[in-house]
């Protein structure tokens, strides 16, 4: 068996006689275990990086506070492709109950953070073996933070992690999808995704018998949520996808005083930049007159930095051929339309072209719930596949 090391200079194992499969099974595991939010993943980075040393990489870093990546150089000279995975969990509660169920209170791997970065090991350990077919350099970077906002991709980049590159490949799971299925789709797969929050403050409570003698910050929330509601469709044109979400909200605490201050909060998701910031507009505007008319002030705010994720039609072409080849033509999946979902490798192909995959990881009820829900879980038989494939489309790049 491909054992997982229990110290930075083990001895790397010779991986022509060892089941990488099991190694990626027991190393995702592990990660499940023990999951890290974002900006502090220093145990989850410490360990990958033992395990990548321990197999005779040299890691570079770190970058973004948690992330580092590795090189594989081929055998010739020639481009950089750069593959890229994410070390953070949820601020969530792992619901599972199995061997391998979240250890961290408050914190669990319910977007398959884990089964991504055990995939991304398994790619640098397949492309060190084909280094002869190699013309070139191959990237495989691990980021810190994609699931809050400001996200790491941008520390990432600004701290060089692109620099040279001409390419970048990820993938997300899909409990959508049966294991053995790979989900392809060019120009945009995630939406333009743009957390903002709302603070209604008067300055001082009031009695509810008498709301007419107070400003009343409760009803001028709903007004501003309701109207916030109105806005795509309307202000907004219907045949551009929109969808704007309130999820939190939060006032007083008795059940007779007006609260001297509410804040409420969402996400506005656009396949397109441009009408984020049109529909933003619309929305503070919204905010402002409210306050203004019934004399409260409405502070509002709007992170409008994470684009879409847009992937390039070409390397879409590549990764198809690439799925055809080694799983037949039915592993490839042509997606219907693109998920208003946020995801922070959008930066990266602000940069350089790129391709997001999504891997089928459902085996049946156990690995089919919903990214983010509390039982979400993967069929771990994907991910040996998914590393095989992405080896075989940046070989087929770097050949």
């Amino acid at each position: 068996m491909f054992l997982l090391s229990t110290a930075p200079d083990a001895p790397a194992p010779d991986l022509t006689a060892t089941d990488l499969g099991d190694f990626l099974v027991a190393l995702r595991r592990h990660l499940h275990r023990h999951p890290e939010v974002g900006f502090k993943e220093a145990e989850t980075s410490r360990y990958l990086r033992a395990e990548l040393k321990a197999r005779g990489f040299e890691v570079h870093g770190p970058l973004a506070t948690t992330g580092f990546y590795v090189e594989v150089e081929g055998a010739h000279p020639g481009p950089t492709v750069a593959y890229r995975t994410e070390l953070d969990a949820l601020t969530a509660q792992d619901g599972k109950d199995c061997a391998y169920a979240s250890s961290a209170p408050g914190a669990a791997h319910l977007c398959g953070h884990d089964a991504h970065m055990a995939v991304a090991v398994g790619v640098a350990l397949l492309l060190r073996e084909r280094r002869d077919e190699l013309r070139g350099t191959a990237r495989v970077l691990f980021q810190p933070n994609e699931e809050s906002s400001p996200s790491g991709a941008p520390v990432m980049i600004r701290d060089g992690v692109l620099d040279g590159v001409q390419e970048i490949y990820c993938i997300h799971v899909d409990p959508t999808l049966p294991v053995g299925t790979y989900g392809l789709l060019s120009g945009p797969v995630t939406a333009a995704t743009a957390p903002f929050e709302v603070r209604v403050v008067s300055g001082q409570a009031g009695h509810s018998a008498r709301p007419h003698q107070t400003v009343d910050t409760v009803w001028i929330a709903t007004q501003i949520l309701n109207t916030f509601y109105q806005l795509p469709g309307r202000v907004h044109d219907a045949r551009l996808t929109a969808v704007l979400t309130v999820c939190r909200l939060r006032a007083g605490d008795a059940l007779n005083v007006i609260p001297a201050e509410v804040e409420f909060g969402g996400t506005l998701r656009c396949l397109d930049l441009e009408a984020a910031y049109r529909l933003a507009a619309s929305m503070q505007q919204v905010a402002e007159q409210y306050g203004t008319l019934h004399g409260a002030t409405v502070d509002f705010e709007i992170d409008l930095s994470l684009p879409p994720v847009v992937n390039d039609a070409a390397l879409v072409a590549g990764v198809r051929h690439a799925v055809r080849d080694l799983y037949g033509p039915g592993a490839a999946h042509e997606i219907p339309q693109p998920s208003m979902g946020g995801e922070d490798f959008a930066y990266y192909l602000q940069k350089v072209p790129g391709m997001l995959l999504r891997v089928g990881t459902a085996s049946g009820p156990a690995t089919s719930y919903p990214l983010h829900h509390t039982l979400f879980d993967v069929a771990e038989e994907a991910l040996l596949p998914a590393a095989h494939l992405m080896a075989e489309v940046i070989t087929r790049r770097l050949s």
